[in-house]
């Protein structure tokens, strides 16, 4: 094939395609603003289907304002999206690889589990929010029993906080050691590749995350950058791993490349007004 031959192909083909259906954060540190920086940092176009919209509370201790976004409009999203870029559009850069954010509602995680069933990803990321702050209690629990049965059944990979990798593996998770059987446990109960973030929340020097995918253990650890979390970490690490699979990496290159880029974002932090500061994506530039 010539040089020219080759770029017409390329060009036909264009940049792979990821879906975030997450919720919208609006100082722009984490959710689908988020994932969106993070796919375009990692070179593939970045589509967001809103699910929710997400304001801190200046005047109450930056709590969350959760507002869920109508069933029939995030619906009508992934109706578009899919009819667009989805495995069955005939598109040259079919879309085959979603993250999935925050959820929210039940409802929700119904209209989002259809979508999914419907349209045969061959990946489905799993950033399991299992609670807001600012929700009711009982809401908060059904979500979580409902993200559980519908959602992580399909998912590919996930990636858990310390505290919904403990809620997800029933297991307190206190140094690597648990944190390890932790991510066993969950890919035991999904069937999916599992990277658990033990991030500052483990005592030690480094910020250590778990991958297992029922054949590879392996340990990712860099020096903390700080001790307190930076917004935004757990969705750039699962958007990172999204674009990186679209791309073709394997689920442990893709956590390799996900480490990395948060890394490196966490350490080029941006402050704010607010009591903590969000990750730049850009910070691996």
């Amino acid at each position: 094939m010539t040089s020219a031959s080759t770029d017409a192909t390329l060009s036909a083909a264009g940049p792979a395609v990821v879906l975030t259906i997450a919720g919208s954060e609006a100082t722009g540190g984490a959710g689908a603003q988020a994932d969106l920086k993070t796919f375009q940092e990692l070179g593939v176009f970045g589509i967001a289907n809103l699910t929710c919209i997400v304001s801190f509370d200046p005047k109450d201790s930056w709590n969350h304002r959760f507002v869920p976004v109508d069933q029939q409009v995030i619906a009508d999203q992934l109706e578009a999206t899919t009819a667009a870029y989805g495995p069955a559009s005939g598109a040259p850069s079919a879309l085959d690889t979603v993250k999935i954010g925050m959820l929210g509602s039940p409802a929700t995680i119904s209209t989002v589990a259809s979508a999914l069933q419907e349209n045969s990803f061959a990946n489905v990321v799993l950033d399991p929010v299992l609670i807001c702050k600012g929700q009711e209690p009982g809401h908060a629990l059904d979500t979580d029993q409902a993200l559980k049965a519908q959602i992580l059944p399909l998912a590919t990979v996930v990636t858990p906080n310390h505290f919904e990798a403990e809620s997800l593996s029933g297991l307190e998770i206190t140094d690597v050691e648990s944190l390890k059987a932790a991510a066993v446990r969950i890919h035991e109960l999904s069937g999916a590749a599992v990277l658990a973030k033990g991030g500052v929340r483990l005592e030690g020097p480094d910020a250590v995350d778990v991958f297992y995918d029922g054949d590879t253990l392996e340990v990712l650890s860099a020096p903390k950058v700080g001790e307190v979390a930076v917004s935004g970490a757990g969705c750039s690490l699962a958007a990172a791993v999204t674009a990186e699979l679209a791309k073709g990496a394997s689920p442990l290159e893709a956590a390799r490349t996900a480490k990395d880029f948060v890394t490196a974002g966490i350490r080029n932090r941006v402050a704010s007004g607010a009591p903590f500061d969000a990750l730049w994506q850009g910070g691996a530039r």
